[in-house]
């Protein structure tokens, strides 16, 4: 008997290993079953991609949905809701919510909130801590989990391990990748003098290159000694990505589009506090530098580090605006647009929003257009102009450090397994997100 096939997306431009192409990709339950001429009569759907090209699934590793606890900022089903807008198929949460994710407790009351409500599949990281160290290995396997994330200098939230014996002991205990906040906190408190009342310029002379380096070196030497794979996020400096060019079969890193796209002084002068982000938004030599680190390949991944705040938080007077911006419905246009401009080949931008975080995680059948994974894509109009403006941002928040930023590249379709859960800017299917599976969190028979 033939093949059927619940969906079949027709004639687009297909990215995946073998490269790129026009094929045709048929989806059955779900998972990828056929590559290539496909009879469309034989699919229950078939969606036209003539003149369009489908990605990989984008996986956003690092985002705040502030649910529970600060849902006045945003919660699981508006930033997800965010997130399948913006064409991204799957995100890691973050830990610092009211309470924290610190337990097996808070991780399931996660998972079940999100189930049924995120338009997206989802992971959750667990946040290390003095106190949870003996409970690691357990709590880095459970269902939902992401890994084990630590806040060596502090942001948005009460998670914090400052010191090198603590971190130590926590990377003793870990066997997935751990990822780190990494700013020194000895020397944050030490530079408090240097933040200027109402001048948000004065956040990376506080939150200095200096600082970053340092904790990132610290961490570097703890991971050495303990034999533990770390992963850094949202590298900002020159230097961080000089030192990490060395310590590759150990560290992953990250970077973000804010870094990769804005610099100081221009955009505190343009911006003020919604620039506001720690690590902060540099000047154009770092800027410089993390583009470097993305075409040598030191750069691993991309995270947008979403993390909104309500308008009138930020427009608070510096130093008590909040830090943090919008960032996982802009990720995909704001980087295709670096894409257009030739600063990365399409290739790379798949390998650090799928492969990369596939391989440097452990995710199971997520990250490739291949039979057998799992229906996830990002459908994208590589040609298609337009402009980011507030009014298009499905973050609870509803604006972004974008508006008004013509881009090239646009985000047409999502398909989260083979549920076509945007199209053409819309809301096209009910939310139905579930738990990103881990390989070495997989149950034992």
């Amino acid at each position: 008997m033939a093949e059927t096939y619940d969906l079949v997306l027709a004639g687009g431009s297909v990215v995946n290993q073998d490269g790129e192409g026009v094929r045709d990709v048929a989806v059955r339950d779900g998972v990828i079953v056929r590559i290539g001429d496909v009879d469309h009569a034989r699919a229950g759907r078939v969606i036209d991609c003539r003149g369009l090209t489908i990605l990989p699934g984008v996986i956003d590793t690092q985002v705040h949905f502030r649910e529970p606890g600060l849902d006045h900022k945003e919660d699981l089903e508006t930033g997800s809701r965010a997130a399948v807008m913006g064409g991204v198929t799957a995100v890691f949460e973050m830990p610092n919510t009211n309470p924290l994710t610190t337990s097996a407790g808070t991780l399931a009351d996660k998972v079940r909130r999100a189930r049924g409500r995120m338009h997206c599949d989802f992971a959750f990281w667990v946040g290390g801590t003095h106190g949870n160290v003996a409970d690691i290995p357990e709590l880095e396997r459970l269902p939902g989990a992401a890994g084990i994330k630590v806040f060596m200098g502090s942001s948005t939230g009460d998670l914090l391990v400052e010191d090198d014996e603590g971190v130590a002991r926590i990377l003793r205990q870990t066997r997935r990748r751990a990822a780190f906040h990494s700013e020194d906190e000895m020397m944050l408190r030490a530079r408090k003098d240097l933040r200027v009342e109402g001048d948000p310029s004065s956040h990376p002379v506080w939150r200095s290159a200096e600082v970053a380096l340092n904790c990132t070196k610290r961490l570097v030497r703890i991971a050495r000694e303990a034999g533990a794979a770390i992963h850094v996020l949202h590298v900002s400096t020159a230097g961080e990505m000089r030192f990490l060019a060395d310590h590759k079969d150990l560290v992953s890193c990250e970077v973000t589009p804010h870094h990769l796209t804005l610099a100081a002084p221009e955009a505190y002068e343009k911006l003020g506090t919604l620039a506001q982000m720690n690590p902060p938004v540099r000047d154009a030599a770092h800027r410089a530098g993390l583009w470097e680190g993305v075409t040598q390949g030191v750069a691993d991944v991309l995270g947008s580090d979403h993390a909104p705040h309500a308008l009138e938080e930020k427009m608070k007077p510096y130093p008590a605006s909040p830090s943090g911006m919008t960032g996982v419905q802009t990720l995909v246009p704001v980087m295709l647009d670096h894409v257009n401009a030739g600063r990365l080949s399409l290739a790379r931008f798949v390998d650090m929003t799928s492969a990369g975080p596939a391989r440097l995680f452990g995710i199971a059948g997520k990250g490739r257009i291949a039979v057998g994974y799992d229906a996830d894509f990002t459908v994208v109009d590589m040609k298609r102009v337009e402009t980011i403006r507030n009014s298009w941002i499905a973050s609870r928040c509803g604006w972004t450090p974008y508006d008004g930023v013509s881009v090239t590249g646009w985000p047409v379709g999502t398909v989260v397994r083979g549920h076509v859960v945007m199209w053409e800017g819309e809301l096209a299917a009910p939310s139905r997100g579930e738990a990103v599976r881990f390989i070495q969190a997989m149950p034992r028979a």
